[in-house]
């Protein structure tokens, strides 16, 4: 009888979410796609119909919406299946034959386990490998499409790496201006080009960025190459570095072009990238990493304290009236995030340490679902 019941409550349960998910998501693209119509039609006259052009970008946006919309939406399917079992009296005829509310809704928190650790692989396997689609507004489709650059220094060489946009597509940015400190400005301060390619590290040299149609400092051919406080080759000139051209110079940096970009791209990249990234000499991280590297361990624990702080409610004292269930289980959705929110927030801001930020919602809602959880035993 169990295997049977578990079944029924797991289709019920699977269907729901399938139903909640893609309406949410649904609702999503429209008002996304519609919002940004002008740029799809614009980039579906040179590359031909917009349905498939649609069809990729938001295939790609759906597998993140997934990550950010799973726990809500598991917690939405589960409390519609207890209520449906509840309005047909199905939930009466199994706690009168000997089965307990906790019996009846285990397949419904396994099921929340397994799609916590679901969401958990596709936000470090998956989503990352789809960074750069993830990352391209609307008007970033075209190869040509440009974006404001945020300078930002290299921490190991002290170099200013700036320019004026940059081009994703061809990991290339726009009249590169790089301001050299004191022991690299033997030729000048400035390394003025029309381009600078970025490239990653191979037998030639390490990764950095190549320098084309270099125009300050004057003569660069004909200058010796720069070596940083470590004693290593930091700035290749065509003296010394056969595979460059005349006009061309290679400036050595781990500072990739993504990370000029400013906003908040890292949020795709993989736990372990940003713990890397951590390490990296020439990248100076603040609080925001940080606070996401210890959000991405809570993670999983936060989607199922969320699901067993909601589902007692439809069990408890307010089964027997739908709506004021429905509108306290979305009143706690509300309250939940705003204070994971409120809590990363405060982290980022260094008004706590980004491991206290991370893990305070859980020092807070924890103890309120142990006492809420009383309803699986009743």
């Amino acid at each position: 009888m169990p295997g049977i019941i578990d079944r029924y409550v797991l289709r019920s349960f699977l269907w729901l979410f399938v139903i909640c998910f893609v309406s949410l998501a649904g609702l999503y693209v429209v008002i996304h796609a519609f919002t940004n119509l002008d740029a799809f039609l614009i980039y579906a006259k040179k590359q031909g119909p917009v349905l498939p052009v649609l069809a990729q970008y938001y295939g790609y946006r759906v597998v993140f919406l997934f990550d950010r919309l799973q726990a809500v939406v598991v917690l939405i399917a589960a409390m519609f299946t207890i209520t449906a079992l509840q309005q047909h009296n199905e939930m009466v005829a199994l706690v009168a034959a000997g089965i307990s509310h906790a019996r009846v809704v285990l397949p419904l928190v396994l099921a929340a386990v397994v799609f916590s650790g679901v969401a958990a692989v596709n936000r470090e396997l998956v989503i990352p490998q789809f960074k750069d689609q993830l990352d391209r507004a609307p008007s970033d489709l075209l190869a040509d499409a440009t974006h404001a650059v945020k300078p930002r220094y290299d921490r190991k060489t002290d170099i200013l790496l700036r320019a004026s946009r940059a081009v994703v597509n061809r990991r290339t940015l726009t009249n590169p201006d790089f301001l050299l400190p004191p022991g690299l400005d033997r030729h000048g301060r400035h390394l003025v080009a029309q381009e600078a390619v970025y490239q990653d590290a191979n037998q030639q040299h390490p990764s950095g960025y190549l320098l084309r149609g270099v125009a300050q400092p004057e003569g660069i051919a004909d200058k010796p190459s720069l070596l940083g406080p470590e004693g290593d080759v930091v700035i290749y000139t065509p003296r010394d570095a056969d595979w460059l051209k005349k006009d061309e110079v290679f400036v050595v940096s781990q500072v990739e072009l993504d990370q000029l970009l400013g906003g908040s791209s890292y949020q795709y990249d993989s736990t372990a990238r940003l713990i890397q990234n951590l390490s990296n000499p020439s990248l100076d991280y603040g609080a925001d990493v940080r606070v996401t590297i210890h959000a991405r361990i809570v993670q999983p624990l936060l989607d199922l304290t969320l699901f067993f702080l909601g589902l007692p409610l439809v069990l408890g004292q307010y089964r027997r009236n739908l709506f004021l269930a429905v509108g306290l289980v979305m009143l706690l959705v509300a309250g939940f995030s705003l204070t994971v929110l409120g809590s990363h927030y405060l982290g980022r801001a260094l008004y706590l340490s980004p491991p206290l930020a991370a893990w305070l919602p859980l020092f807070v809602f924890v103890p309120v679902a142990a006492v809420l959880a009383r309803a699986f035993r009743q």
